[in-house]
């Protein structure tokens, strides 16, 4: 697939086949990954791969149990109330059953730590529909990164503790078969030449 059309194509995937994919696909996810810009070629942001379903298991009842926990206030972000609604009804699972999460971190108080992040998972994202896999940014953790539980949970994985949870990125075989790449009408992101 030539490079501007993975990247116009790509869309979000939230449902997806019980099969892990080839751990060369894998591979070749992350590298697209780790060539990504970072500020002053820091390459800083960690890369935590978790393909271990009881690991995946146990983490999505534990973010599940502590996002039960939270209340929601008229402040809190559109998707942080579902988050928070479904995990109060018992049915949340943030990874969306996807085999594979990606994990990304970077040094806390590092300026450039979510911008550089954010690089990683997008090249991920555009190398996984390139490779006719799916995938979907997931922020649930880094909305959860200062939570004692999920963050000693995390940290027994090898999150280190002068890191911040950035985002993450489920990924796997999308349960149609190829990703979906229907595009999606532009009514954001404006754009202003000068």
């Amino acid at each position: 697939m030539e490079a501007l059309e993975a990247i116009r194509t790509r869309r979000s995937t939230r449902a997806y086949k019980d099969k892990m994919p080839d751990r060369d696909l894998i591979r070749e996810v992350i590298e697209a990954g780790r060539t990504a810009p970072s500020g002053s070629n820091s390459q800083a942001t960690h890369l935590l791969v978790i393909t271990d379903g009881k690991v995946l298991e146990d983490l999505a009842g534990l973010v599940q149990m502590e996002f039960a926990k939270m209340e929601i206030t008229e402040d809190t972000y559109v998707s942080l109330k579902h988050s928070i609604q479904a995990s109060k009804a018992g049915t949340y699972v943030f990874h969306y059953n996807a085999p594979v999460l990606i994990v990304t971190a970077n040094r806390k108080g590092y300026g450039n730590a979510m911008a550089d992040s954010a690089c990683v998972l997008e090249n991920m994202m555009i190398a996984a529909n390139a490779l006719n896999l799916g995938s979907c940014w997931i922020n649930q953790l880094h909305w959860l990164d200062e939570n004692e539980a999920v963050r000693s949970f995390m940290e027994k994985l090898g999150l280190k503790e002068e890191e911040t949870i950035t985002g993450g990125l489920i990924l796997g075989y999308p349960e149609g078969g190829l990703p979906n790449r229907e595009p999606l009408e532009r009514k954001g992101n404006p754009v202003t030449w000068i």
